[in-house]
């Protein structure tokens, strides 16, 4: 039996998660991916970028379009099997998808790395298309295994920037039209300014003022913003 968490599929795939929801790909970034997840394309992929830049978004998004491209995806978490990669990896290879996010988290332990090179040619003689992110390079992720760091680095890499304030007022508005949330553009620029700027932390602030507009059948304003932080904004 896999040792890969198995997420409801509302979670595995989130609606908010998906390659055309995606705000400040570099050029070209999506439709490659797109190209991979569908099987147009044998490329592997090698996803770097600081925390909060949006990898999980990609791999999730990847996974949701390989699936409704009629494919079989497997997204895994590597923090949460960090110590047992070989039985969470047993068997991926004959998925058609698989990716693995979080390589930093399995960086230095030399059984998963073992595990992970493995999988890795496995899933290169079995046809498998597979993704990694990572905060790194692979020659910065401080792998143990020079083998390993050779095989990531053969995969294409591309690399996620941080959004700018108007990038992330960008994902914001985005995210508030799809959720037919009512929000002035003042209280966006307002969040930005009184907010941390991880953008993970940002969406979640969204959701719960999503919930507490709801709740008080008010549009999401200045005045209002004010009134419901007053009490304390949710953890995240």
């Amino acid at each position: 039996m896999s040792a890969v968490p198995q997420l409801p599929l509302a979670l595995h795939y989130p609606q908010d998660q998906r390659l055309e929801t995606f705000i400040g790909a570099p050029d070209g970034a999506l439709a490659q991916l797109r190209a991979i997840a569908v099987g147009a394309s044998h490329d592997w992929i090698y996803l770097q970028g600081t925390s909060g830049t949006g990898k999980t978004h990609q791999a999730l998004a990847m996974c949701s379009s390989a699936e409704q491209a009629g494919r079989t995806p497997t997204y895994v978490p590597l923090a949460s099997v960090a110590g047992r990669l070989h039985a969470a990896l047993e068997g991926l290879e004959q998925r058609e998808l698989v990716a693995l996010d979080g390589l930093d988290a399995v960086a230095g332990n030399r059984d998963d790395e073992v595990a992970l090179f493995d999988f890795h040619n496995r899933a290169r003689a079995a046809g498998a298309a597979v993704l990694y992110t990572a905060q790194k390079a692979p020659g910065e992720l401080g792998l143990v295994l020079p083998d390993l760091r050779s095989r990531l680095g053969q995969c294409v890499r591309v690399v996620l920037e941080a959004l700018d304030e108007e990038g992330r007022a960008a994902v914001l508005r985005e995210r508030a039209l799809r959720r037919g949330l009512a929000i002035d553009e003042a209280a966006i620029e307002w969040l930005l300014s009184h907010s941390g700027r991880e953008l993970g932390g940002l969406i979640t602030l969204l959701d719960w003022l999503d919930r507490e507009s709801l709740a008080a059948k008010r549009r999401i304003t200045v005045p209002f913003l004010r009134q419901v932080l007053e009490d304390g904004r949710p953890r995240y």
